[in-house]
């Protein structure tokens, strides 16, 4: 099983990275896909990555964060990108929710960024609340551009993963999916086994049956098993091909096998 987004930097006073990582691994989860959203989240997600042979790192500034943004850290954004297991940019797009940087601001770094994508050929992770039409319309630019990406946390109905699964990138589900009454459930439903991967989103989006408590990778398990309960298939068939989707989509391969 692979968690392809989680920000273990986030977690506290559940225990230590190592400790985390340790019973993820016990657990079957062999890979974590750590997520950066800042300059200093971006440092230490490599960090995690140098320090754990399981982990690996994405690059980006979350729309939260756009009004940050300047000609000095793209540069360094450019420079991580380099970096070994550095596998995407991201988390990126826009957030209409909390609106916590002006729109067009985020929209420009939102451009700036997928530009950054397209330069250095590196797949990208969308993050969109409450704007998903305006992320689509800018994605569209870049789409064809892009060597793939992922909606997180895809907030869509099934129309809108249709749309996004026919411009060439894959929708990620996590714990919501285990909610009741989540809309989300029909979407992993209905999207093509192969065109989904499945996160934590730690320490945030616990899923059932430890909602209310602090997210952690191992919990990627529960996601996996829902998920095969929707599709009326084994927890195996999904791990299989799941953990396909995640090593082609971040160029994995060459680390696990085809």
């Amino acid at each position: 099983m692979i968690d392809s987004h989680c920000h273990l930097n986030y977690i506290e006073k559940i225990g230590t990275t190592a400790e985390l990582v340790q019973e993820a691994l016990d657990g079957g989860v062999h890979t974590i896909i750590n997520i950066g959203t800042d300059l200093k989240s971006c440092n230490e997600s490599i960090a995690l990555a140098e320090q754990f042979d399981s982990i690996f790192a994405t690059v980006g500034v979350h729309p939260h964060d756009a009004k940050t943004v300047d000609d000095a850290l793209l540069t360094q954004l450019k420079e991580f990108t380099a970096h070994k297991k550095v596998v995407a940019v991201g988390e990126i797009g826009l957030d209409y929710y909390r609106d916590l940087s002006p729109r067009d601001i985020q929209k420009k770094v939102f451009r700036q960024q997928l530009e950054l994508a397209v330069e250095t050929k590196l797949p990208i992770v969308i993050h969109t609340r409450e704007s998903f039409d305006d992320t689509l319309e800018i994605v569209k630019d870049y789409a064809f551009d892009l060597p793939g990406g992922v909606f997180h946390c895809f907030p869509g109905d099934i129309k809108q993963a249709e749309t996004v699964i026919d411009l060439g990138f894959v929708i990620s589900v996590g714990g919501v999916i285990t909610y009741k009454n989540a809309s989300m459930a029909d979407v992993a439903a209905y999207a093509p086994l192969d065109k989904i991967i499945l996160e934590t989103d730690a320490p945030y989006l616990t899923p059932t049956p430890y909602r209310g408590k602090t997210n952690r990778p191992l919990y990627v398990k529960y996601v996996y098993e829902h998920l095969a309960t929707l599709k009326k298939i084994s927890v195996s068939e999904v791990e299989k091909q799941v953990d396909r989707n995640v090593q082609k989509l971040f160029k994995l391969v060459e680390t696990f096998g085809d």
